[in-house]
């Protein structure tokens, strides 16, 4: 069982991600891999695409990501709302010494064999330990999570969009008390079915609650206390297959994928650069395809001082709502288990 302990001022500051976290799927979704079918609903076709081909640079993370136990905090730091895979790479590329050394001395003590030589060196921050690193993170991410990112984002946004009503109705209480059967406030006590027993004590520090993919069944905590208070909690609504590399998608065919892509972001309103930075393209590029769109009578572009949103039209909402695969969901610890 694990119990997370709210005072009051815990209340007022508990808050909930704006989007997916790069590095909490990218470890969560490997866990669930090596982890086997079970507990991974809806996600066959993704495993046995990512299954083939795995990458060899990945190897690394077989040891960093055991399917069960625990696995280093450092791999799954606090972001600071930055969505962008490179500069969550960047951050634990700069992990301290300090923080290796302490991280995995306990990933060594659970383990029944010693650790391997490179992640040992990993441990004493060896500037070739930590490029290897990063070389695995990159590769399982291009790999892994590239492919099917864009059916990842939507549901976590359309879990956000729950969320937010809740808040909006019921306040913090409202919000806390809306995981049911994930998570079960007993004011003020949050709960949740756990491996082990742990008792968190926020102590006026608040709480980060974090929507994940590849969370399964129960929510996963950092294991130091002293990092700052996170739970990683499984997507209520259902999961279904993600579109992969090479399926056809039919409003990708009509508008390119890249339109389309642009299309599903305008749902929640974008600017022309979170545009840019989501489909990973230039500003000037993005501005060209939001004025096709808009053209086209699909979206509408406001400019709010020296910002440019872009927000979904009738016609572009009817679209994707017809278009074979694209419907969207209705808007209205592996740390030391």
């Amino acid at each position: 069982m694990l119990r997370v302990h709210f005072t009051s001022d815990d209340l007022a500051r508990v808050r909930v991600a704006t989007g997916p976290d790069p590095l909490w799927e990218l470890t969560n979704s490997f866990q669930s891999l090596a982890a086997g079918a079970r507990g991974v609903p809806g996600l066959a076709a993704w495993r046995r695409q990512v299954r083939v081909g795995l990458p060899p640079a990945c190897a690394p993370l077989t040891v960093l990501l055991p399917p069960r136990g625990y696995s280093p905090d450092f791999l799954t730091p606090d972001l600071r709302g930055v969505s962008e895979f490179e500069s969550a790479l960047d951050t634990v590329l700069g992990t301290s010494r300090d923080r290796l050394r302490t991280d995995l001395s306990t990933l060594a003590a659970e383990r029944p064999k010693p650790l391997p030589a490179g992640v040992r060196a990993l441990a004493e921050g060896r500037t070739g330990a930590l490029r290897g690193l990063g070389a695995a993170l990159r590769a399982y991410h291009r790999h892994a999570l590239v492919p099917m990112w864009a059916h990842l984002r939507a549901h976590v946004e359309a879990d956000l969009a729950l969320r937010a009503r809740a808040m909006m109705e019921g306040g913090a209480e409202g919000l806390l008390s809306g995981f049911k059967p994930v998570l079960r406030w007993q004011p003020p006590v949050l709960e949740a079915d756990y491996p082990v027993e742990r008792e968190i004590r926020l102590g006026g520090r608040g709480l980060q609650l974090q929507p994940t993919f590849f969370c399964f069944r129960t929510p996963v905590a950092l294991a130091d206390s002293d990092l700052t208070p996170t739970l990683a909690y499984p997507l209520q609504h259902a999961l279904g297959e993600p579109a992969l590399a090479g399926s056809p998608e039919s409003l990708g065919a009509l508008i390119g994928r890249t339109r389309a892509a642009m299309l599903e972001a305008v749902v929640t309103g974008r600017t022309t650069s979170e545009l840019a930075e989501r489909c990973g393209i230039s500003r000037p590029a993005a501005s060209q395809h939001t004025a096709v769109l808009r053209e086209a009578g699909l979206l509408l572009s406001v400019r709010r001082s020296k910002l440019v949103l872009h927000t979904i039209t009738p016609a572009g909402l009817a679209l994707l709502e017809s278009a074979p695969g694209q419907r969207r969901t209705d808007r209205s610890d592996r740390r030391d288990a």
